[in-house]
């Protein structure tokens, strides 16, 4: 029979945390989309200290500029250093993206928890509300969410984030119905172990690696939500540079400067290509039943 002793601990077991990583280590394809975010988040931690010009600072001699040995990247409308407002820029994706997805995870995942181990007429409730939100379209939700808040970054981050809720909700909830069958789980209701006690020890940690993966591959989807935001003009107001205001600004200007959508566009899809392959290395990685 079945003991609690049992359980399979995914989270807090160090020779799972050991082979896990060993796993990960060996996907290089997972590693590659490591070191593109990786890459991408040291430029926006070491924005301020990195020897490049102002973001916001003009210079009217040098609009629209094609690279140069002063503007590497060119120069904008009003002749700002793209490579700058590049590498600022990069804070504002990165934020909104990690920003949104942690109230996500901090909406969904009990939520769902409760709504999968409880059951009953709780469940009910959060999975009608859940179903209600995912009828609507992400982009679409977020939108409305936001034009209603006001235009601002953390008005932006708050609506993707309420917008990618209910998926951490459904996820969340599949996962604890299955864990919650277990009959290690059954046996530590059976010695009257306090339910407190059986979330955090036997549930929580069992369903976690199916919401990571699925939290870094909303990373890339809240990046992509931010600059469409952005260059709806709800998100990252202007003169603070956001690669979605870059290309709303660059839209007027493709035949004189295509250079200026060029650059937003390129790191955008870096970005989330390098979060998608992470999302990819990560789910191999965590598959028990790859081992």
């Amino acid at each position: 029979m079945s003991t609690v002793s049992d359980a399979p601990d995914a989270v807090l077991d160090r020779p799972a945390k050991s082979r896990a990583w060993a796993k990960f280590r060996a996907h290089r394809i997972g590693m590659f989309g490591a070191g593109l975010v990786g890459f991408f988040v040291i430029l926006a931690i070491l924005a301020p200290i990195l020897p490049i010009q102002d973001p916001i600072a003009t210079d009217w001699g040098a609009v629209r500029q094609p690279p140069s040995s002063t503007y590497w990247l060119g120069a904008d409308e009003i002749g700002r250093d793209l490579l700058s407002r590049m590498i600022w820029g990069a804070q504002a994706s990165l934020l909104a993206g990690v920003v949104s997805v942690g109230i996500a995870l901090g909406l969904g995942v009990p939520l769902g928890i409760i709504a999968g181990y409880f059951g009953g007429w709780t469940d009910a409730v959060i999975s009608r509300c859940t179903e209600a939100l995912l009828a609507m379209p992400f982009l679409i939700l977020a939108i409305a969410l936001a034009a209603f808040l006001g235009p601002s970054l953390t008005n932006a981050m708050l609506a993707i984030g309420i917008a990618a809720t209910p998926v951490f909700i459904r996820i969340t909830r599949g996962q604890v119905l299955s864990v919650a069958a277990e009959d290690y789980v059954e046996s530590a209701r059976a010695i009257g172990l306090p339910t407190h006690l059986i979330l955090r020890r036997y549930i929580l940690p069992n369903v976690l690696p199916p919401i990571l993966v699925q939290a870094t591959l909303t990373i890339a989807t809240a990046i992509i939500a931010e600059a469409s935001l952005s260059f709806l003009g709800l998100g990252q107001q202007p003169p603070a540079p956001s690669w979605g205001s870059m290309l709303n600004t660059a839209k007027n200007f493709l035949a004189q400067a295509p250079l200026m959508a060029l650059w937003p566009g390129i790191a955008i899809f870096v970005v989330v290509l390098g979060f998608n392959l992470l999302g990819d290395g990560l789910r191999d990685a965590l598959d028990p039943r790859s081992d």
